[in-house]
């Protein structure tokens, strides 16, 4: 276990939320540069998408492999490489000749982040094994999120508008290499009691599920959904969907181990992840476009603009997680869905970007929402959880989020552009990308009701349980197993 005096605890925390700024800062400023990268890039909707989504789909495929490989060779030593790909990776983003490179620089970025989230969550739970503490520690987790959203558009549009698109990269170099020394200084080596083996063919299948899926809906509105690209890559989603679930529930120690699924609030967290973020990513994208190609602003401007639903959740994040820590998890999940189901029906149904005032009310309601999401879906993740599969469970969590955040800016922008491809203006063809914000948010709310009754905490208890067996009694009397 880690040391755990107060000042220690105090700059590990430090250390994990300067990780978390720098992987959440480099989307929310990305995505305010988006306009002034396309026009110099010379890219259309979906290489924009791309920028956005080789990073995001990189991280979410490698986060769990990540997380189960600090548990099995140490914590710090993954921490460590991760920060020295992340930072080097943003360097070569700055220096990027082309779309195409960039894109491919971005996934380096990824898979240095994929090194660090869930492996800063393993070694937090690890710290702070106080479940109030915990809380607590995840409520200011969700704040840097919410600084994230702050700075980004603002730090961004500066950037973008004095410098240029390529400095929006440099922020991370400063904070990566902070991080880096301190971490060497005052993190401490740990790692599982029990340490997994490795599932390479889980692995593989992850990668092609998550793939397939998002490279066939980014790619859909420009082939066409019958082309035999996109029924391929159907194809290939369902087959690695059916592999994975039929080939990980014979493993003796599978890289996703499906009995964590049989906890109803571990399984709510993870489909709530992925609702919010995918919320979260088609808000932020939508929004970018419209501001500066609708309404004309620059990248600062359009910061400023963004910059109530920024503050609103950095107020609240910490609230939240005050509110797990004393009151469990039900009440911020059911005001986040209710607050950002809310917000995108404001924008669906009552056309709130047509208006300032409309549209600065559906920047609060959403920040309002998305600050209190995060700390009850990352304490669900890891509470009641042995310590021993922290990293992964933290990684699925993890996963959950960069997943939704994937398939978010996928599907909002395949069907905006099929949107703007009928020659409709752009209010008219975000309208179904509004309905489906909408739908992420009232799913929210749904199973965050659902998930968090007497029956659903029981089954909680029952999976925490299983989780401490072995998953093959059998391969303990010797009878041998995939």
């Amino acid at each position: 276990m880690i040391e755990t005096s107060s000042r220690q605890r105090t700059l590990v925390l430090a250390i994990c939320c300067m990780s978390l700024l720098i992987v959440s800062l480099d989307n929310t400023v990305l995505n305010v540069a988006l306009p002034t990268m396309r026009g110099d890039l010379h890219a259309s909707v979906a290489g924009m998408q791309w920028t956005i989504d080789a990073y995001t789909l990189v991280l979410a495929s490698l986060l769990m492999l990540m997380g189960s490989t600090a548990d099995r060779i140490g914590r710090r030593k993954v921490f460590v490489t991760g920060l020295v790909l992340f930072t080097a990776g943003s360097l070569l983003c700055s220096l990027a000749p082309g779309l195409e490179w960039l894109v491919f620089f971005r996934m380096v970025q990824a898979v240095g982040g994929a090194m660090l989230n869930p492996v800063a969550m393993s070694i937090i739970t690890n710290t702070f094994t106080d479940p109030a503490q915990r809380a607590r520690a995840i409520g200011v987790w969700g704040a840097v999120a919410g600084i994230s959203m702050a700075a980004g558009p603002l730090v961004g549009g500066l950037l973008v508008d004095s410098v240029g698109w390529r400095s929006i990269f440099w922020v991370n170099l400063p904070i990566g290499l902070a991080a880096l020394v301190l971490t060497l200084r005052h993190i401490p080596e740990s790692r599982a009691a029990r340490p997994r083996r490795p599932d390479p063919v889980g692995q593989l299948l992850v990668m092609a599920l998550l793939g397939s899926v998002t490279y066939g809906i980014i790619e859909a509105p420009t082939a066409g959904p019958r082309s035999p690209l996109i029924v391929g890559c159907a194809l290939v989603a369902v087959v690695s969907l059916v592999g994975l679930l039929l080939y990980e529930a014979r493993r003796e120690e599978p890289l996703i181990d499906l009995r964590f699924f049989r906890s109803a609030p571990f399984s709510g967290a993870t489909v709530i992840a992925v609702s919010a973020f995918a919320s979260m990513a088609g808000f932020l994208f939508l929004n970018t476009l419209y501001l500066q190609d609708v309404r004309g602003l620059d990248a600062l401007h359009a910061g400023l603009y963004m910059l109530p639903m920024a503050a609103m959740t950095f107020a609240v994040a910490p609230l939240s997680g005050r509110l797990v820590g004393s009151r469990g998890p039900r009440l911020p999940l059911l005001i986040a869905g209710a607050a950002m189901g809310g917000s995108g029906l404001l924008f669906a149904a009552f056309g709130g970007e047509t208006s300032t005032a409309l549209l600065f009310t559906g920047y609060v309601l959403y920040g309002l929402g998305f600050g209190m999401v995060n700390a009850p879906v990352t304490n669900t993740a890891v509470s009641g959880m042995p310590r021993s599969q922290a990293g992964v469970a933290a990684a699925i969590a993890s996963t959950s989020r960069q997943t939704g955040s994937t398939l978010g800016v996928a599907i909002v922008g395949a069907v905006l552009a099929a949107g703007l491809a009928d020659g409709r203006e752009f209010t008219g063809a975000a309208i179904p990308a509004w309905w489906i914000i909408t739908v992420c948010g009232a799913l929210v709310l749904v199973l965050g009701a659902a998930t968090t009754s007497a029956w659903a905490l029981g089954t909680a208890d029952r999976a925490a349980r299983a989780l401490e067996e072995p998953v093959n009694p059998a391969a303990e009397a010797g009878v041998p197993r995939a």
